[in-house]
């Protein structure tokens, strides 16, 4: 049996560090760790938690991170936040002026609200509200 707090910290290959973490930080209200990186950022929150790693194409040779050519960014992947502030990121992700792939519904299987945008890379964000706030 496993003990302890475990975490998953995602990380994805980006273009542009900056430009991508500077989306990820209008869009959460999140900051970051490495503001002046060019090959790696780490994006948290308020308290610490590291919510998702950018990490540029081709650098350390990351075997599934080489090449942006050797595969299409975020095949099989949805980047999947759970906010307090549903309405506020809302907000955020019309003013970012990027594609909304659903507005804010009601998921009726999970019992909260959420609306999914693609990223800078083309990454599916979906953005859930908490279970309590529906």
């Amino acid at each position: 049996m496993l003990s302890g707090v475990i975490r998953t910290e995602t990380i994805i290959a980006v273009n542009d560090v900056k430009a991508s973490a500077n989306w990820y930080m209008s869009l959460l209200g999140c900051s970051n760790t490495h503001p002046d990186g060019d090959v790696f950022d780490q994006l948290v929150d308020s308290d610490g938690t590291i919510l998702l790693c950018l990490h540029r194409w081709g650098d350390h040779e990351h075997p599934t991170l080489r090449s942006a050519e050797e595969g299409r960014a975020g095949n099989g992947l949805m980047l999947f936040f759970r906010v307090e502030a549903f309405d506020a990121v809302w907000e955020r992700a019309q003013a970012l002026g990027y594609q909304i792939d659903e507005e804010p519904h009601l998921n009726p299987f999970a019992g909260h609200r959420e609306f999914a945008l693609r990223d800078l890379d083309g990454y599916d964000v979906t953005i859930c509200s908490m279970p309590d706030s529906v």
